[in-house]
């Protein structure tokens, strides 16, 4: 009995983790957020193979109820995969609900809903599919919808307005909230204010009927006129990246239970760089070795750091062209092989292959015609 008790102690483990370990998807869906302003009608959904990198139109969604759909310019996706909820960037701002099917690509809608701002340019949903969080850019707030479990949403449960300034008049002349990010716990929500120079902090309980309140302290403040724009989580939760679009500059932060402490600061421009900045959207590898980072304005390419295991702190490797004009997004399949790069002022869309081993940028694989790309989210079709 005793040989059989020590028999079944070995196998056990690993029975457990055959059973646990699940199978690498060989294709993804990549779904395109645009602006509608131009020759693109509203989200497309095109099939990513992993052995090649090559793109393939799926579907697409362009109207309700024969009616335009406007701006849907940034998306997010639920962790199930079976919901997506995009912005309507307009003066008066929206949200809107679709189903999704991964197989197919196709989207039906549900409900949209006012985002209580204007220009709302910016969605993120919870894990447990609770609430959506929406940062309205022009007027400067932030607001909370809660989720039905059919992924319909509510009207706004909670809106947070900014107030402030900063010393770049033409761009910090009010509070412009770009994005909010969950801690990877989910117990608190960041959020950035390119207007007031400031990472807002907020602690988050979903089952509130007003889930979001100040965290101590309530904010961190940057550099004046740096203004904050995107932020990314560390693969280990540890640290926090803030990319700054008006400086073009890269802020490290050590992140323990809602407080950031700044730890470095880099400089993404060239040394002799002198034309216009406009750093977009920043990204971690998969295996959490590289930091990736974009400059619109008059440099156009992508910037890739080294994060060091020990400490959080960044090391530059290179810088690349994006090959077309304000590389406004790009994203990473989770296998780390390719960089997508959504170029939104020559309405293109380039992927790179990655060199697994040394992060490196190389050629490209393929390319879409698409007018005025902004987001691109990557997901698993199997």
């Amino acid at each position: 009995m005793k040989k059989l008790l020590l028999i079944v102690s070995f196998l056990f483990p690993v029975l457990s983790y055959a059973q646990s370990k699940k199978p690498v998807p060989s294709t993804y869906d990549v779904l395109i957020g645009t602006y509608t302003n131009g020759t693109s009608k509203g989200i497309y959904v095109y099939r990513l193979y992993e052995e090649t990198g090559k793109l393939s139109y799926l579907n697409e969604f362009t109207n309700v109820d024969d009616t335009a759909f406007t701006n849907p310019s940034y998306l997010c996706v639920s962790d199930n995969n079976k919901f997506v909820y995009a912005v309507n960037e307009n003066k008066k701002g929206g949200v809107t609900a679709l189903t999704f099917n991964a197989n197919t690509g196709k989207m039906k809608f549900i409900n949209s809903q006012l985002s209580q701002g204007a220009d709302p340019c910016f969605v993120a949903v919870d894990k447990d599919q609770k609430n959506i969080f929406i940062a309205n850019y022009s007027s400067g707030s932030l607001a909370v919808l809660p989720v039905n479990k059919d992924g319909s949403i509510r009207p706004a449960s909670q809106v947070i307005q900014d107030a402030g300034t900063g010393p770049v008049k033409d761009r910090q002349e009010g509070p412009h909230v770009h994005m909010a990010a969950l801690s990877p716990n989910e117990k608190y929500l960041l959020y950035t204010d390119l207007g007031t120079d400031k990472i807002n902090v907020q602690r988050y309980k979903a089952s509130k009927p007003q889930p979001l309140s100040p965290a101590e302290p309530a904010f961190v403040s940057v550099a004046p006129g740096n203004g904050p724009r995107h932020m990314v989580f560390s693969a280990d939760g540890k640290y926090v990246y803030l990319l700054q679009e008006i400086g073009g500059f890269v802020n490290a932060y050590t992140y323990d239970n809602g407080k950031l402490t700044q730890i470095q600061s880099v400089d993404m421009k060239r040394p002799e760089f002198g034309g216009n900045i406009g750093s977009a959207a920043i990204k971690i590898s998969p295996d959490g070795r590289f930091l990736y980072a974009s400059n619109r304005g008059n440099a156009n390419e992508i910037v890739q750091y080294a994060i060091n295991a020990e400490n959080g702190q960044l090391s530059f490797v290179a810088r690349v062209p994006s090959l077309g004009k304000g590389p406004r997004d790009f994203s990473i399949d989770p296998q780390g092989k390719f960089l997508i790069v959504s170029n939104q002022n020559s309405d293109t869309i380039y992927v790179y292959r990655i060199d697994q081993k040394s992060g490196w940028i190389g050629s490209v694989v393929s390319t879409l015609k698409i007018g005025n790309p902004v987001c691109l989210k990557i997901v698993s079709a199997e």
